[in-house]
Formats: structure tokens, sequence, C-alpha cells
């Protein structure tokens, strides 16, 4: 399978703790995706998040599936008919088995098609938000790339489990994954855009008529918050784009 040219991928969020900052990754990605003219689609799989800090607030586009049916995450392959080569989608923390069942009866079928997976997974200073990532990783297997974003969701964050522990080491060092760094936001901005259904590149480019985020220190703080993770983005473009 890996001979083969693949042309198409789909890109989806891991782990099976919340809080680790998953969507406001994927929503990062999802903005860089379309910055570059990408033909993508937008999944919004987390049907416990149901209105704010959901993919579907923020994307109204993105359509709100149920895969907790057996053929719920089929959506990964009915959705990139056509000219949509990346297909992103956020998964909700509960959602392990069933991308694993799904993996073990469809993979071989999907990957002939000349569909790649990336897996991302949200590290944090909890060594619960690490332990989620070997979980997924030890049911997916090398079936997926991974691509692991250090989120520093305190002002001091040191990642020691994720850094030091040796099942952290052994992860690294089996399944070679890209590593980004997502730095900490200060909680005005996080908490507006998430109130409000804004993403940070609408903050940044002023595009939105909400007063509180508005305020020129908070659209220089989303540029420079945007422009990182898009240079990061940049550096492992090969695990998301096909």
């Amino acid at each position: 399978m890996k001979s083969q040219n693949r042309t198409k991928r789909i890109v989806f969020s891991i782990g099976s703790k919340g809080g680790t900052g998953k969507s406001t990754f994927v929503l990062a990605l999802a903005d860089w995706l379309l910055s570059q003219n990408t033909q993508c689609v937008l999944l919004d799989l987390d049907i416990e998040n149901k209105v704010k800090g959901s993919l579907k607030h923020f994307y109204p586009q993105a359509p709100k599936i149920d895969v907790h049916t057996p053929s719920g995450l089929d959506a990964f392959i009915d959705y990139l008919d056509g000219d949509c080569s990346v297909l992103l989608a956020d998964m909700g923390a509960s959602q392990g088995q069933v991308a694993f069942g799904w993996f073990d009866a469809m993979y071989e079928s999907v990957a002939g098609l000349g569909i790649s997976f990336t897996a991302i997974g949200l590290v944090t200073d909890d060594p619960a938000s690490v332990d989620g990532l070997l979980s997924w990783a030890a049911a997916l297997q090398h079936r997926v790339e991974y691509l692991v974003v250090e989120n520093s969701i305190s002002a001091f964050c040191n990642f020691v489990y994720w850094r030091e522990s040796e099942q952290a080491s052994r992860f690294r060092e089996i399944f070679n994954p890209s590593v980004i760094p997502m730095r900490f936001r200060v909680p005005e901005l996080e908490a507006g855009c998430r109130n409000h259904g804004v993403t940070l590149g609408q903050v940044a480019s002023r595009q939105t008529s909400v007063s509180e985020l508005q305020k020129t220190s908070l659209v220089l703080r989303a540029q420079s918050y945007r422009n990182e993770l898009f240079n990061s983005i940049e550096e492992v473009r090969q695990v998301i784009l096909p």
C-alpha cells in the first residue's frame, strides 16, 4: 500500500481526554487549509460538543455527524468524492472504539483508493493527554501518520511526561511523529472566540463585529498566534496535504 500514489488525505483529531485543545488546533488547521485554497471538507464528529467550541459553531458549513452508527465513519469516504483532496474531521474524546473498528474493517480498501490518513494528537502537561494519544496509536499503529501538537494550556508548561516518560519515548521511536508547538493564548481572546464562534483568522483580519474582539491588543495577539501556527503547520505540510 505504501508504494501507491496518494491522491487524497483524511486528517482527524484523536485522544481519549477532553479539554486538550483538539478543536482549537483543528480550527487553526482549517484556517490554514482554506488560506492555501485547498479543496477541503470539514466534518464535525464531536456530537458531545453541541454548541460553543464545536467546529460547526465556527464553520457552519461543516456537517455534524453522529458516528455511533454502523456506517458512521463511512462519511470519511463519501465526503471525499469529487474534487476534495483533504477531509478534516474533529472527533470527540469518546469515539475511539468506533474509529478502531472502522479502521479494522475498512482501512485496506480505503488505502487502496489512494487515500492516506493523519491522526492529530494534542498533548498537555496532563499525563492523561499523553496516555490518550498512546492508546489510539496502539490501535491505529502504522495505518496513519501522526502529528503531535504540544499545547501550552497555561503560561508555564514543560510537558515532562510527554518528553521524558518511557512510554512516550517508545511511541516517538516507533512512529516518528511530526511534532509542533501551540502557544498559550490569553484567556480573553480564547474565551471571546469560543463564546462568539469567531476564528483566530477573523480576529486577526478584523473580520468580526464582536466589539470585545476588536481591541487592538487582541487583534495583534491573534495575528501573532496565527502566524506562529501557520509557520509550524507549513513545516509539517507533508502530513497534512496528499
